[in-house]
C-alpha cells in the first residue's frame, strides 16, 4: 500500500501568518494608542485635578487660633487677660513602656486613676506619633518637678497654652462673665450663624456676660499654616504660615476700685449694687453678692465645685440684672412726678395722715409705717419722710392706667438694653398684665399697694438706677452700657520669604503700627416730655431734702458728706402681713424678712453718679439704715478718687 505524503502550501501559510501578524499589530497599536491617550488625559487634561488631590494628601492646611482680646477697666486696669498654663502630654511611639512611665510619673506628681484610664483610652484611637494629653492643668510646682527630671522621661513633654484668666476673680464675674469649652450646643449655633470655620482652632467661647456679648469683637480672626505630611499624617515641614489676627481689646466704663468698695460694703449680705454715670449711661460699678470665681469655669468646673455653688445664697444669680425686688418707697419720687404732671396733686396740696388709709367702700386699713401717722403732709414732706398714706391716696386717685403708662416711660417692665444678655424685664403690673397672668380683674386695693412699690410690682436694681438716671437728666435717656472703647490693632505686612518654613509669630509676620482707639457711640433714646418741665426740679428737690434734712429718711446715711447728694430709701416687704400685725424680724424666717433699697445721685446740681442698692432680708432697720450706707461708701470712693486725680493733674501741669 502506497503511503501518501501531504505537501504543505507554504504560500498559503505565509499569507495566514501575515494576516494574523497584521491583526495582532493593529490590536497592539490600538491598545498603545488607548494607553497613550489615557496617559495624555492624566498628565495633561486632568493634571490640575490630580495634582490637587495629590497636594491634598501631601499638604495640609492647619488652622491657628487667634489670641483673645483683652479687657480693661476705665483706668486701664487689666480685668481679663490670656495667661499661659501647662499640660502634660506623652508621645507613645517615643516611650518603650507606657505603664512603667506612668508609674514613674506618679512617683513625682499626683496622677489620678481616672486620668490614667482616659490616657490609655485616648492612646488606642490616636496615632502613635501624636502627643496625647495626660494632665490638662499643671501647677508651678508640678512643672518644676517634671522639668528637673525631664531627661528621665523621653516622649514626655510639657505643653504651654494661653487660657483666659480673671485677675480679680469673683469681683468681676457677673459683669465680665467667663469663657468655657465649646460644646455641641455652641457648635450648632456657630454653624447656623455661618461662623463654624472661624472656630476650627478655638476651644473656648464666651459663655456669659461681656465675654459672650462681645464674642465677635474679642475672638479675632483665625490664621493657618500649610504643612507637608507623609502618608501617615506626620508633619515633615512647614511650607507657609499666615498668622491669626488677635481679638480686639476693649475698655470698659467699669471702675475696679468702686467694685472693691461695693464688695466690701456688701460683705456678709445678699444683694446688689449698680452705679451709672447719668451723663452717658456708662456703668461705673456692677456687683452682685455673693459672687463666684469665673476662673473655675475656664478649665471646666468639677462637679464638686459646681455643687458647692448651688446653695441657698444663689451666687450664680446676677442680682443686678436678674434679681427682682419690690421697689418699695424708692418709687415714690416718680409717683409724685406722675401726680404733679397729671394735675392730681400740687406742691401746696396737703393730706391728713392718721396712720392709715381706707378705701371709701372698704374695711381694710392700709397702714403707714408710723402708727400715729404724720399729720398734715405735702408732697415734699411725703417723699422726705416716706409717708405711705400720702401715696396710698395719690395712687388711688391716679389710677393704675396712668401709673403703668408713666412708669413704662421710665423703663420699668422691660429690659434696659445693657450690653449683657442676662437681664430680666421684671414686672410692671397693669390691668392687661393681671388678666393675662391670673385671669382676674384689677381691684382698687391692687392700685393702693402699687402706690408704695409693693404688690405685683417688681424691679431690678439696674432698672432702678436707670429710672433715677432718667429722672436726674430730666427725661433724657441713655442706655446703660459697659463698653467705653475698642482698641483695634492696625497691622502692616512684612513681605519676606525668610519666615517660610519656620514657626512664625505675630511679630515676624506683621508689624503693629498703632492701636486705633474707637470710642463707644452712646445710644440715646427719645426723651420723656412733661406737661410742665418745672415738675422735674420739684421732685429732684424732694430727693435732695431726703438726705440733707434731719427729718429725711436718708439723712443719717449721708450726714457730713463733702459732696451734695440726693436720694430715696425704701423697705420692701417680701411676704404680706395682716393689717394689725407688727413687723418683728426676730419672729420670722430670714428668707421672709424685708429687703432694704436705696437710690442716690450726686452732686445734686450736676449729677455724675447714680446708685441703686438692694439688700435682701435685713434683720434690723430699713433702706435708710442698711442700703443707704452702702451707697454712701461708693460715692465717697468716687469723689475721693476724683479729687485725687484733680490734684495729680494740677501737679503735673505745674
Amino acid at each position: 500500500m502506497v503511503k501518501r505524503v501531504s505537501i504543505k502550501n507554504h504560500s498559503a501559510e505565509a499569507n495566514l501568518f501575515a494576516r494574523r501578524a497584521f491583526i495582532t499589530f493593529i490590536g497592539v497599536l490600538v491598545m498603545l494608542l488607548i494607553l497613550i491617550n489615557n496617559v495624555y488625559d492624566l498628565e495633561v487634561n486632568s493634571y490640575e485635578k490630580y495634582q490637587t488631590r495629590s497636594n491634598e494628601n501631601r499638604i495640609k492646611v492647619l488652622p491657628v487660633a487667634p489670641n483673645r482680646g483683652l479687657i480693661y477697666d476705665r483706668n486701664g486696669v487689666l480685668l481679663a487677660k490670656n495667661k499661659p498654663f501647662y499640660s502634660l502630654s506623652i508621645i507613645p511611639e517615643q516611650v518603650k513602656d507606657i505603664n512603667e512611665t506612668l508609674a514613674k510619673l506618679s512617683a513625682i506628681i499626683e496622677i489620678s486613676d481616672e486620668q490614667k484610664a482616659d490616657f490609655i483610652k485616648n492612646s488606642k484611637r490616636t496615632r502613635r506619633f501624636k502627643p496625647i494629653e495626660l494632665i490638662s492643668r499643671l501647677n508651678d510646682e508640678e512643672v518644676a518637678k517634671i522639668s528637673v527630671n525631664q531627661h528621665l522621661f523621653p516622649g514626655v513633654l510639657i505643653d504651654a497654652r494661653l487660657k483666659r484668666y480673671y485677675p480679680f476673680g469673683d469681683l468681676t464675674t457677673h459683669s465680665l462673665g467667663y469663657v468655657g469649652r465649646i460644646n455641641r450646643k455652641d457648635l450648632i449655633k456657630l454653624d447656623q450663624e455661618g461662623k463654624a470655620d472661624d472656630y476650627k482652632a478655638t476651644k473656648d467661647i464666651g459663655k456669659l456676660g461681656l465675654e459672650k456679648f462681645y464674642e465677635d469683637t474679642l475672638h479675632g480672626t483665625i490664621g493657618h499654616q500649610e504643612v507637608e505630611v507623609n502618608n501617615q499624617g506626620r508633619i515633615l515641614r512647614t511650607l507657609s504660615y499666615t498668622p491669626p489676627i488677635p481679638g480686639t481689646d476693649i475698655s470698659l466704663t467699669l471702675d475696679i476700685e468702686l467694685q472693691m468698695i461695693a464688695k466690701r460694703a456688701l460683705a456678709g449680705k445678699r444683694g446688689a449694687v449698680v452705679a451709672i454715670d447719668p451723663r452717658d449711661g456708662g456703668v461705673l460699678a456692677f456687683y452682685s453678692n455673693p459672687s463666684y470665681d469665673g476662673n473655675l469655669f475656664v478649665h471646666g468646673i468639677s462637679s464638686k465645685d459646681y455643687k458647692a455653688l448651688q446653695n441657698r445664697n444663689r451666687p450664680l444669680i446676677n442680682r443686678v440684672t436678674k434679681g427682682t425686688y419690690p421697689p418699695a418707697s424708692t418709687i415714690k419720687p416718680l409717683l409724685g412726678l406722675a401726680g404733679l404732671d397729671n394735675h392730681t396733686v400740687t406742691t401746696s396740696s396737703k393730706l391728713w395722715d392718721p396712720g392709715f388709709f381706707k378705701l371709701k367702700d372698704g374695711k381694710r386699713k392700709y397702714r403707714d409705717h408710723l402708727k400715729w401717722g404724720h399729720g398734715w403732709v405735702t408732697l415734699e414732706e411725703a417723699v422726705m419722710r416716706s409717708c405711705n398714706t400720702y401715696f396710698y391716696d395719690l395712687s388711688y386717685r391716679l389710677g393704675i392706667d396712668k401709673i403703668s403708662e408713666t412708669m413704662a416711660k421710665f423703663g420699668f417692665g422691660e429690659t434696659t438694653g445693657i450690653d449683657i444678655y442676662e437681664e430680666s424685664s421684671a414686672i410692671l403690673p397693669s390691668r392687661g398684665w393681671k388678666r393675662a397672668r391670673y385671669n382676674q380683674p384689677w381691684y382698687h386695693g391692687d392700685t393702693v399697694n402699687i402706690g408704695i412699690g409693693q404688690g405685683f410690682w417688681t424691679v431690678t436694681p439696674l432698672q432702678l438706677a436707670q429710672s433715677t438716671s432718667i429722672l436726674v437728666n430730666k427725661g433724657q435717656i441713655f442706655e446703660p452700657h459697659f463698653l467705653a472703647a475698642t482698641h483695634e490693632p492696625i497691622f502692616s505686612e512684612i513681605e519676606s520669604s525668610d519666615n517660610i518654613g519656620t514657626e512664625a509669630t505675630e511679630d515676624t509676620a506683621f508689624l503693629s503700627i498703632e492701636k486705633n482707639i474707637v470710642p463707644f457711640e452712646v445710644n440715646e433714646k427719645p426723651p420723656i416730655k412733661l406737661n410742665n418741665d418745672r415738675n422735674w426740679d420739684i421732685i429732684l428737690e424732694t430727693m435732695h431734702k431726703t438726705v440733707s434734712k434731719p427729718s429725711g429718711t436718708g439723712y443719717g446715711a449721708f450726714r457730713g458728706t463733702t459732696y451734695d447728694a440726693a436720694g430715696k430709701s425704701g423697705t420692701g416687704e417680701v411676704v404680706g402681713r395682716a393689717q394689725d400685725t407688727d413687723y418683728d424680724a426676730t419672729k420670722i424666717s430670714e428668707s421672709n424678712r424685708d429687703n432694704a433699697m436705696f437710690i442716690a445721685f450726686a452732686p445734686f446740681n450736676a449729677p455724675e453718679i447714680v446708685i441703686a442698692v438692694a439688700i435682701e432680708n435685713v434683720a434690723v432697720g430699713g433702706g435708710g439704715s442698711n442700703a443707704g450706707p452702702v451707697a454712701r461708701q461708693i460715692m465717697d470712693q468716687y469723689f475721693a478718687t476724683k479729687k485725687l486725680n484733680s490734684r495729680n493733674n494740677d501737679t503735673s501741669t505745674d
